[in-house]
């Protein structure tokens, strides 16, 4: 029976933790030292053909693969500038070394089933570390092995890499439980490409994969074992192409590699490797985040603060500041132990949010370079970070730019969120722009809908409205179609609007799709669509919708109440914002014809009460009739008087005939029954806002509430109120 071979010599395993400096600095060392024939670096061999462009790279970036029959089948594998595999890339390319990547192939994971409850991975570096007492195992790495060679121990990066190894092999022998079938495979395959590259060079060969790794690679067992453990695994053709990254996707533990939690730290520790003043400097640029923001942080501080790091340090028998120093420091001294300035210093510096950069010459989808092209012309360059912008309409670039956004949310690409809590007018817009590097699994999705953003968004906006089943889906469409300015998809959407309304029957379904209607007719000549065309179409909704309104809130359910109270609130927004005086009497009617309804559920009918009596159409006196005939019968008060109570406060409180009816109502509830009326009543409170709250809070203090008929004060019915009036304005009492 074959037996295991001990790795020849002339193969070097340089164990790494992904994404650590301290890793770094020994991969960059230990091949400058070795001069290999060959790297071998943990990644899918899919990528080989893309590592011709790592020089038009500027970290942080990632490898994207995905599946080209289903492209939203996709996994990244990023680097940062600390990243010790990009460090290994980097040397290769510098020195003319060939380099391959030799793990897993992204074929045989590709949209794989995880276990849904996977075991806990382990930081095998990180778990020396918390042994030690270190609390960062880029601490531990400083302090025990780079450190200790600062003082005369053996700084020869082969002896470090032979060192971590055997710590490993302890390691593995001790979480030998954890190991997975998946770790297996990958690890197969790894010695598979070990005895391939042993056959292909005779002189040295340098491996940097996950020092988890290294106890299985040191030794090799017959390749039929391997061969067998690989059998089976899943074929797929994927094509695949670099991506920008940002420290932010970095520290979110996703990907490969999992996350660090301070990649800001990281790439300071390794851009000041050689000045040796990674401390000073960081405090400097501490003081310049907060002055930035206007808070006080002078050079004097920054100097104190550097002093209390060291001192720290060396408190706890550690060579230099690390992490935990320079923040106790910054809290303490910079930020006067305030947390909320230390926070701004961690998001700016600890994590910061730095964004890649990938060559033009980079392969990449007809679509992706459509989006790159965009993005140069108009002027907006993918950020991390927020930014916000206004738009003008009137102006072409803007323009422009507002299609760019809008027809990229159609191909689930939300660079920009528009901001609707303010109005802006008809020809105005504003954004919140926020570029995520996951943006390019959709793109890559997208790609097969067309070429070009414009095609690709046609294409799927068409598709969308030929899908529509119900009025308010194909109203949507027509919305974002208008938006996009895409005149096919216009076409098609108002189409499938006029196909599904022909088929509806529900009146709440009608009216539903009002208000997505009623924007797009106010917009759409800004948008070079004829609104009139538009305007028959809400004409026409609002006609059939109005007719069944009354009969749709008869008999139904609290779901279904809620449901129509909804869409009377929607519709009534609509008919203000875009119908014409004779569709504006059409809905009068159908609210008049709801309240008149005997047998209406009360939520749509006291919201219809209420909106008429705000229309002028409905007096004081009516109203009181309407709202004293609804709280003298217990069955179905409590919704009228929240479907009356919804929306704003200001008449109500001004109307003091009005308040007395539902303060008599609500002051004459049992404790039990207040408790049942309560939810749906702070439901309607909640919509107030806290200066109409106070308001009615002053009203019911100030109006003679509590007061006995003969004006003797009632302390028993005014502590009753109090307790009342509390829970609705806190949410107490349910």
């Amino acid at each position: 029976m074959a037996r295991e071979q001990p790795l020849p010599e002339r193969v070097v395993l340089l164990g790494i933790r992904h994404h650590g400096p301290g890793s770094a600095r020994m991969v960059a060392a230990a091949l400058e030292a070795l001069r290999p024939e060959l790297v071998l670096v943990e990644g899918p061999p899919e990528g080989d053909a893309l590592l011709s462009h790592v020089p038009a790279l500027t970290p942080p970036v990632a490898l994207l693969l995905h599946d080209e029959t289903e492209p939203s089948t996709a996994a990244f594998w990023p680097f940062a500038e600390f990243s010790p595999e990009w460090r290994a890339m980097t040397w290769a390319h510098g020195a003319g070394v060939p380099l391959r990547l030799f793990d897993l192939p992204a074929a045989a994971s590709l949209g794989e089933e995880r276990d849904p409850a996977p075991k806990a991975v382990v930081d095998p570096l990180g778990t020396l570390a918390e042994a030690a007492g270190f609390d960062d195992p880029e601490r531990w790495w400083e302090d025990v092995v780079e450190h200790h060679g600062n003082h005369g121990g053996d700084t020869d990066p082969r002896h470090l890499a032979q060192a971590v190894a055997e710590a490993m092999t302890a390691l593995r022998e001790e979480f030998a439980d954890q190991v997975d079938e998946r770790t297996l495979r990958r690890e197969a395959f790894m010695r598979q490409s070990l005895r391939q590259a042993l056959k292909d060079v005779e002189g040295p060969i340098a491996v940097v994969c996950g020092a988890w790794h290294v106890p299985a690679l040191r030794a090799l067992p017959p390749a039929t074992a391997d061969a067998a453990l690989l059998k089976g695994l899943p074929r797929r053709k994927v094509s695949g192409t670099w991506v920008p990254w940002s420290h932010g996707r970095l520290a979110s533990a996703s990907g490969y590699g999992a996350g660090v939690d301070s990649p800001g730290w990281y790439a300071h520790l390794w851009e000041c490797a050689a000045k040796g003043d990674a401390v000073p400097r960081w405090f400097a640029r501490a003081a310049a985040v907060l002055r930035a923001e206007d808070l006080p942080a002078s050079t004097a501080s920054a100097v104190e603060a550097v002093r209390l790091a060291e001192s720290l340090a060396a408190l706890r028998g550690r060579p230099s500041p690390g992490l935990s120093e320079v923040t106790e420091a910054a809290l303490a001294v910079l930020c006067g132990g305030d947390e909320v300035p230390l926070r701004l210093v961690c998001e700016r510096l600890v994590v910061g949010e730095r964004l890649g950069e990938v060559g033009s010459d980079v392969p990449r989808s007809p679509l992706a370079v459509d989006v790159a092209r965009l993005q140069r012309k108009l002027r907006l360059p993918p950020s991390a970070e927020d930014k916000q912008v206004r738009l003008d309409l009137r102006k072409d670039t803007d323009r422009e730019r507002s299609k760019l956004l809008r027809r990229l949310a159609v191909l689930d690409v939300p660079w920009g969120r528009p901001d609707t809590t303010r109005s802006l007018g008809t020809f105005a817009e504003a954004w919140h722009l926020r570029w995520d590097p996951g943006f390019e699994v959709a793109i890559a999705a997208a790609a097969r809908h067309g070429t070009t953003v414009e095609a690709a968004a046609r294409q799927v906006l068409c598709g969308r409205a030929a899908q529509a089943q119900r009025v308010a889906e194909a109203a949507g469409v027509l919305s974002e179609a208008v938006g996009c300015e895409l005149p096919e998809a216009v076409a098609a959407a108002r189409t499938a609007l006029d196909r599904c309304a022909a088929a509806a029957t529900d009146a709440v379904e009608l009216l539903s799709a009002l208000p997505d209607l009623a924007t797009t007719v106010r917009y759409g000549s800004v948008r070079g669509t004829d609104p009139e065309l538009l305007r028959v179409a809400l004409h026409g909704l609002l006609a059939r919708g109005a007719v069944g309104l009354p009969l749709a809130c008869r008999g139904v359910d609290d779901e279904t109440a809620e449901r129509a109270l909804a869409a009377v609130d929607g519709a009534d927004d609509a008919v203000r914002l875009a119908a014409d005086e004779e569709h504006r009497e059409t809905w009068r009617r159908a609210l008049v014809a709801l309240v008149g309804m005997p047998d209406a559920h009360g939520l749509p009918a006291g919201r219809a009460t209420r909106l008429l009596w705000e229309a002028g159409v409905l007096d004081s006196d009516a109203v009181a009739a309407r709202l004293h005939r609804a709280v003298s019968l217990a069955a179905g008060a409590t919704a009228f008087v929240a479907g009356f109570l919804r929306g704003s406060a200001a008449l109500l409180a001004a109307d003091a005939r009005l308040f007395a009816v539902v303060d008599e109502w609500l002051t004459g509830l049992s404790g039990g029954d207040f408790e049942a009326a309560l939810p749906l009543l702070r439901r309607a409170v909640s919509e107030f806002s806290p200066a109409e709250r106070r308001m009615l809070g002053e009203r019911v203090s100030g109006g003679g509430v509590g007061v006995r008929a003969g004006g003797e004060w009632d302390e028993e019915l005014a502590a009753r109120l109090a307790a009342h009036v509390r829970g609705l304005l806190t949410g107490v009492g349910s």
